[in-house]
């Protein structure tokens, strides 16, 4: 919804506990069937702490009590692994957890974290950016643990490009199946230049996606988007379109 994304960067990001609550709800309307957010501090930066945690989820979950609420646990909230765990062990005391949190497995101490969300009964989606990150999922001892993949496509790449990139790390990720492990649900979605084709990518695949501010400030004709509510009717229409 507001990824890492500061105030400012879009005048309909949502940043406060109201304007988050406000969002989910109008992406719930559109037709998202779960959400995943970034709680931020009174700066605006993206925070791991626990009361501003629960007093997000307090605002999304009474707004959209049925919606499926995930947050990030990126390293750039808490860049110190053995602090970015504590903070999430934090949450331990709070009555409200979030249903999933995404693991960035390209990060120092993804597995601690991961670990840490296990116990917490948080689902853990898998990050995963690039062939290393895929590579380090591999290896986890909570690969199989996962609620899904998170394949994530960077800006930059033009339309030609996001096919390939995506076949290379979805190959990686099927190898933990004919390893023996579980069949670990995959997400795929990109950033930028690479949104809309891996929307459409997506779609044709059969793979879940997702779309929101975080990702893309335009519509699929380039206009600006007014704001999530928007990208998700925008990524509906497409998706219903004819290839």
């Amino acid at each position: 919804m507001n990824g890492p994304r500061r105030p400012g960067e879009h005048p309909a990001l949502p940043v406060a506990p109201e304007e988050l609550a406000r969002d989910v709800a109008a992406v719930a309307a559109a037709g998202a069937d779960a959400v995943h957010l970034h709680v931020k501090d009174a700066a605006g930066a993206d925070t791991l702490g626990a009361a501003a945690m629960a007093e997000v989820l307090a605002a999304v979950r009474a707004a959209a009590p049925a919606v499926p609420v995930g947050v990030t646990t990126g390293a750039w909230a808490v860049p110190d692994p053995a602090r970015r765990t504590a903070a999430v062990r934090s949450w331990r005391g709070s009555v409200l957890l979030p249903d999933f949190a995404s693991v960035n497995w390209h990060e120092d101490g993804a597995d601690d974290v991961a670990g840490t969300l296990l116990d917490l009964g948080v689902g853990v989606e898998a990050g995963l950016w690039h062939p290393a990150g895929a590579g380090a999922w591999l290896a986890s001892p909570h690969r199989d643990r996962c609620l899904r993949v998170l394949l994530e496509l960077p800006d930059g790449p033009d339309e030609r490009e996001v096919q390939p990139r995506a076949e290379e790390l979805l190959r990686l990720v099927r190898r933990a199946q004919r390893d023996g492990g579980r069949e670990v649900p995959v997400l795929l979605h990109g950033e930028g230049t690479s949104t809309w084709a891996a929307l459409r990518l997506a779609g044709g695949r059969g793979l879940a996606t997702r779309i929101g501010l975080e990702d893309v400030l335009v519509l699929p004709d380039g206009s600006p988007a007014a704001g999530n509510a928007a990208l998700v009717r925008a990524a509906r229409d497409l998706l219903r379109s004819p290839a």
